[in-house]
């Protein structure tokens, strides 16, 4: 992985830490996946070790899991 992904649900919480991620690291450091748009990726997110949304997996594979937005089991209902 060379590129930072960044995992989230969509919330006020997650929204605005994207906007932090992004100018904190820029456009072209991270992909962002929203579970509201790609539910496709959840496994692979669960598989990584996120926990809650908002995430940001290291290209190295270290989960930052920022602030609590939603649980991984609240997410898939």
């Amino acid at each position: 992985m060379s590129k930072s992904v960044f995992y989230h649900a969509g919330c006020p919480v997650c929204v605005g830490a994207e906007q932090d991620i992004i100018n904190l690291i820029g456009t072209d450091s991270v992909e962002i996946v929203h579970f509201g748009e790609d539910m496709s990726r959840f496994d692979e997110a669960r598989n990584a070790g996120v926990k809650s949304v908002p995430a940001l997996v290291t290209p190295n594979g270290t989960v930052l899991h920022i602030n609590f937005g939603a649980s991984m089991t609240d997410i898939k209902g």
